[in-house]
């Protein structure tokens, strides 16, 4: 298939990206190692989040369920039966997506769309919250710990390391999630997501397999947040069924998709990149002058500048000066 100036254009931009990417650890310090893995975590999931909602239209506001089943998962099978991490993270993918698949089930089949499919998601990772709440087997409130690194300790064959191992780990992962969801938008399985997201009954008409499509989207973004919360618990160290599972880190999951522009492939890497710098900046400003909650009014005033500046997200608009404007790559859901 050729491909057009707009497309190698953008082809050459991920390529510049991942070049830079690369060789930043050589000029950077442990902490800014941090930050940049928590950007590409953040924008993994987003990512994932993108594929249900930016793609498809399934509008989820409960994905701190997946994320959360996917940490404990991990976290449980490799510090209590001393499974290899390798291996626990194929049921960190598996348990979440058969979740999505049942929850998506239960509400599509009833036809429960847009605010009460996404009250039907918060639902059911709020029961999952007050279930590890109280639940002893993973520490009820008080949290689950993973045991501390040895200094014997392989990277490799722990999948827990130093900022550097972490950076690569997750720059990688991001870069598997971004390729898959390249190749998915660009089959008829995108086109399908896209199909039904602007019109469902009309795409059902025209024979699109609707159930089918939107069960799939379901699933496979359950089972990249499943794996994003994977990483989060070996990078982290402790789990805790408030943070993890709580309604504070489904919002913070979907913040930078929005932000950078829902259906967009770059979209949820470029706001992964403003959002997790500043929320580092407002915890570390909220810690110093004592005001609790300043992130969160840090994203509201953010929200609203993307509103009012580039509705469609900073990605749109980035794109839009520099003449990588392409549908697929940078259209969103209509308003």
């Amino acid at each position: 298939m050729m491909i057009g100036n707009l497309e190698r254009r953008q082809l050459i931009a991920a390529a510049l990206f991942t070049t830079v990417a690369a060789v930043l650890p050589a000029a950077l310090g442990d902490f800014y190692l941090t930050v940049l893995s928590l950007v590409f975590l953040s924008a993994f999931v987003g990512i994932a989040w993108n594929l249900m909602m930016g793609f498809a239209g399934q509008l989820s506001l409960g994905h701190a369920l997946y994320f959360g089943v996917g940490a404990y998962a991990v976290a449980i099978l490799s510090e209590r039966y001393g499974i290899s991490p390798w291996l626990a993270m194929i049921p960190a993918a598996i348990l979440p997506a058969l979740l999505g698949l049942a929850i998506g089930a239960l509400g599509f089949r009833f036809t429960v769309r847009g605010v009460y499919f996404a009250l039907l998601t918060i639902a059911f990772a709020e029961f999952a919250r007050i279930v590890f709440e109280h639940w002893s087997f993973v520490g009820k409130t008080g949290g689950l710990f993973l045991k501390a690194l040895t200094p014997a300790n392989q990277p490799l064959l722990s999948l827990r390391g130093g900022a550097t191992f972490f950076y690569y780990a997750l720059l990688l992962t991001m870069l598997a999630a971004w390729a898959v969801s390249a190749l998915l938008i660009r089959s008829h399985v995108g086109y399908a997501w896209r199909a039904i997201r602007e019109d469902e009954d009309a795409s059902r008409a025209l024979g699109v397999k609707v159930l089918r499509m939107k069960l799939l989207a379901v699933a496979i973004s359950a089972a990249f947040t499943g794996i994003a919360g994977a990483w989060f618990a070996l990078m982290n160290g402790s789990l805790f069924p408030d943070s993890v599972l709580g309604m504070q880190m489904s919002i913070n999951l979907i913040i930078a998709p929005i932000v950078g522009g829902l259906g967009t492939l770059f979209g949820p890497i470029i706001g992964a990149l403003i959002i997790v710098p500043i929320n580092e900046v407002s915890r570390n400003l909220a810690q110093s002058f004592s005001i609790n909650g300043l992130n969160l009014l840090v994203y509201g005033l953010l929200l609203m500048v993307v509103i009012k500046v580039a509705p469609q997200g900073c990605w749109p608009w980035i794109a839009r000066h520099l003449r990588l404007s392409s549908a697929g790559w940078t259209r969103g859901p209509k308003a």
